[in-house]
């Protein structure tokens, strides 16, 4: 790696200027492939990153900035290691969050019964609430075209963000999670999970989102703290006995199955074996015991309902109860009673939303005199997909799901020991993906009811009435990939076929976007269609990603590496927080706390931006701070002035010469150290200690070293041109330091002087500021030069004078040992203090005092 390979020098600028400096070198990098990945290198000198598609459907928004920044600082850190950086761009683009968007923005919704119409063309502008809330329906094949049609728009809008932000991504590398590739790559390992018997459908209770109309699956839910009451309800046991129950949901007592308490609760003991029946519809159901009945909650007796929580799931599912499925897909309650319910109490709740029914039974129950008291008001947490706002419900369906140790002991603690052997920034975050994994109940839900996602892609035959054969899918040769199979027929079949009796129909769900995002590597890395590509990448060395989606979108990369390739497709994954807003409180659309990126890139600088999101560390939370941006943009000045004063005394000629001087060896044994400290912090990727270490010797180099040696450097002799060497050294090494953070500022500099880019130029190191030093040097002089001078100029701003007025006499008091060090560099501090005498007076005080006559 060289910096002579791009680019000729372009001279100092007489007037340097941050302002648009973005857009030059965007389109410079751009245009001399500066971040292209060199396929040609071996493994070994690849550093590969598995960059997170951020969602396009999506709000640019800070937390997008603080972490891909942070991404970023590691990228070009390793470039400058002399690795070959593997650092790819993705766009999410399928799932839920794209369809929504499109129906808000276009106000339609995609109805599968409907023709495909060539000639339709969308609304030329947004619509209005009143379109939204009445939208116009449109065939599948439609919608799909609409849904591919605004995920380009947005990911037009992310790639400028991300270009101006200055991420160095090779930008040949981008991919989509419903392109082609990502298609066949999602559809493949799904046909492999399959064939190895991970893969399986089933019909069991399953989280529905009434208002998405899918399914969802575990990782995907949240508590959300709402308003509910408890209900009392009289049921009636063995010999007309009073049995009371609490509960919140009265609407489905319809579905309830049985009565459950405590093995231990000696208050219904002997109830445990026998009946009870049930209000308003006179249902007898068991009473059992079981482990999870809390007698201390409500009357320590519970009902259990097909299905009104997870814990009515394991109850029904252990105690081997019956079915009594009330609600359907519509969130209504269905038109007709379960079996064994009585249809005539049931037909006032038939068709209801779950509120309504909940208010009829109620009334239902108070007309029979079987609601004992009034309703008590509490609040309680309700489960919701993350991104729905209706609570979700529990019904019955069909559904694929994926093995990943919720059920399986083994592959769980396979799962656990590949939490181990991963390399965690930081490491406290590794306990997250243990508990998530040692509490999962279930295997991964990756079936959507959706249309614009990465098609299930089986078939099934029908038999002679008609019904498919959901036990023996027919499946495609991987050549066929990717395949659609609700227009394309299977194997061996014409597409006159689809749906009629000895036939055939295609699965009409969607893969979860995770279970195609957990494939990321695999997808940008060229599995199965680019082996080559594939052995340089795979297992990659990165994942950057935010804590909150260990549970997703880490755990599920780990699992589907582990099954497919008995590997983890990473060693190291950092973790990057929150972005709070400046009373620290999590930035939200709905708090109305947002901060748009955009603006603020254009209004301060890309590099001053960067700055504030690299003093955040991995793991932690960020909150967004104007006054920081502000810093980080003056240092970007101080940045591009320092340099050009440098440069304007010589530097640049003295690059090579070495520095002979005390003051000066000292300034660069402190570099050294510098350099080291910041290196060491960049190997254990916690750039803020590289930028803190970088940000504070930068600063005293500009108010110390330069003020005392600048004199000096304008002179001629070797003094003078031992003053010019090591400028240039510390101009040289400290805009490689700042690069990784300040890619542009860095950048321009380096264009003024030096050749090629700087971020392809090798990071310093320890050695290279050593060569440049005649003898060693001891960085307390410098600290001790600069304790001097800043009593010369505390006492020149005491008598309100300039820092440019003449001192006739200093005396300087403290240590024998102390003034002959400072005697090394008596002609820099007379000169910078501008000071006709300095007397040395040792052994006067216990520490350096600079006494000034004026």
């Amino acid at each position: 790696m060289t910096d002579t390979t791009i680019s000729p020098r372009g001279g100092v600028p007489e007037r340097p200027s941050l302002d648009g400096l973005e857009e030059t070198w965007a389109r410079r990098w751009q245009e001399d492939g500066t971040y292209a990945f060199d396929r040609t290198k071996e493994r070994s000198d690849v550093y590969a990153i598995d960059t997170p598609p951020p969602t396009v459907s999506g709000e640019l928004h800070m937390g997008h900035v603080f972490s891909y920044t942070h991404t970023d600082t590691v990228a070009r850190f390793q470039r400058m290691r002399g690795r070959t950086v593997f650092y790819p761009m993705g766009w999410d683009d399928n799932g839920l969050p794209t369809e929504r968007r499109v129906q808000n923005v276009y106000g339609v919704r995609p109805d599968p019964s409907l023709p495909y119409d060539k000639d339709w063309r969308p609304p030329a502008a947004p619509v209005d609430d009143a379109a939204r809330k009445n939208p116009t329906a449109i065939s599948r094949r439609n919608f799909i075209e609409l849904c591919e049609l605004l995920t380009v728009e947005d990911e037009k809008a992310f790639e400028a963000l991300w270009r101006r932000l200055g991420l160095s991504v090779d930008w040949s590398l981008t991919y989509t999670t419903i392109g082609s590739a990502a298609r066949a790559a999602s559809q493949r390992a799904f046909l492999r999970n399959l064939a190895r018997g991970e893969a399986y459908q089933a019909e069991a209770p399953t989280l529905w989102d009434v208002g998405y109309g899918t399914a969802v699956a575990q990782a995907e839910l949240e508590d959300r703290e709402r308003p509910g009451a408890y209900h009392r309800l009289r049921f009636t046991g063995p010999d007309g006995r009073e049995v009371l129950i609490d509960t919140t949901r009265p609407e489905l007592l319809p579905a309830c199955v049985a009565l459950v308490c405590h093995p231990d609760d000696e208050r219904y003991a002997d109830l445990v074996g026998a009946a009870a029946r049930t209000p308003v519809f006179g249902v007898e159901v068991p009473v059992r015991a079981h482990p999870l009945a809390d007698p201390a909650k409500g009357t320590g007796i519970a009902m259990v309902c097909t299905f009104g929580d997870l814990t009515d799931v394991t109850w029904w599912r252990e105690l081997r109860l019956d079915t009594r499925v009330v609600i359907g897909r519509d969130g209504r309650l269905l038109r007709e009673p379960p079996a064994g319910v009585p249809a005539e109490p049931y037909a006032a709740l038939a068709g209801q939303t779950v509120n309504g029914a909940r208010r009829t039974l109620v009334e239902l129950l108070a007309d029979a005199g079987d609601l004992v008291g009034e309703p008590r008001p509490i609040t309680h947490p309700v489960k919701f997909y993350e991104r729905g706002d209706r609570p979700l419900e529990i019904v019955s369906t069909r559904q694929w799901y994926l093995r990943n140790g919720g059920r399986d002991a083994g592959l769980r603690e396979e799962l656990l020991a590949r939490g181990r052997e991963l390399r965690w920034v930081p490491e406290h975050m590794r306990h997250r993906y243990e508990h998530w994994v040692g509490g999962l109940t279930g295997d991964w839900l990756v079936s959507r009811q959706r249309f614009f996602g990465v098609p299930v892609p089986v078939w099934y035959r029908l038999d002679d009435a008609g019904e498919p054969d959901w036990s023996h899918p027919l499946t495609p040769d991987e050549a066929m990939l990717p395949i659609d199979p609700t227009s394309e027929p299977p194997p061996g079949y014409e597409e006159t076929q689809r749906g009629e009796p000895g036939g055939f129909t295609g699965d009409p769900d969607v893969l979860d976007t995770w279970a195609t995002s957990s494939l990321t590597p695999q997808i940008v890395g060229g599995w199965e269609t680019d082996p080559d590509l594939f052995a340089r990448v795979f297992p990659m060395d990165l994942r950057p990603q935010g804590h909150d989606i260990i549970r997703t979108w880490l755990f599920a990369t780990v699992a589907r590496s582990h099954l497919e390739h008995d590997a983890l497709p990473w060693h190291t994954a950092v973790l990057s927080g929150w972005i709070l807003d400046p009373d620290r409180k999590k930035m939200s659309k709905s708090k109305g706390n947002v901060v748009t990126p955009m603006a603020l890139l254009e209004r301060n600088g890309s590099d001053a931006v960067r700055y504030w999101a690299a003093n955040g560390k991995p793991g932690m939370d960020l909150a967004f701070d104007p006054a920081q941006v502000k810093v980080g943009r003056r240092l970007a000045t101080k940045l591009l002035n320092a340099s050009r004063f440098a440069l304007g005394l010589g530097a640049a000629d003295a690059l090579r010469a070495a520095a002979t001087q005390p003051l000066d060896t000292a300034m660069l044994a402190e570099l050294s150290g510098v350099v080291a400290t910041a290196t060491t912090a960049f190997d254990g990727y916690d750039h803020t200690a590289a930028l803190m270490a970088t940000e504070a010797f930068f600063w005293r180099f500009c108010d110390d070293y330069i003020e005392l040696v600048k004199e000096r450097a304008y002179g001629t002799g070797p003094a003078a041109d031992s003053a010019r060497a090591a400028l240039a050294t510390a101009l040289s090494v400290q805009l490689r330091l700042f690069a990784p953070v300040l890619p542009f500022v860095t950048e321009e500099v380096w264009s003024w002087w030096r050749y090629g880019s700087v971020h392809r130029s090798p990071w310093p190191t320890t050695y290279e500021v050593g060569r440049a030093m005649e003898a060693p040097g001891d960085p307390e002089l410098l600290r001790l030069a600069a304790d001097a001078l800043g009593q010369v100029r505390r006492a020149k701003s005491e008598r309100k004078l300039s820092m440019k007025a003449d001192v006739p006499l200093a005396e300087a008091l403290g240590p024998a040992a102390v003034l002959d060090q400072l005697g090394t560099v008596a002609d820099d501090l007379r000169a910078a203090g501008r000071i006709a005498k300095l007397d040395l007076l040792p052994d006067r005080t216990t520490e350096l005092v600079i006494a000034c006559a004026f």
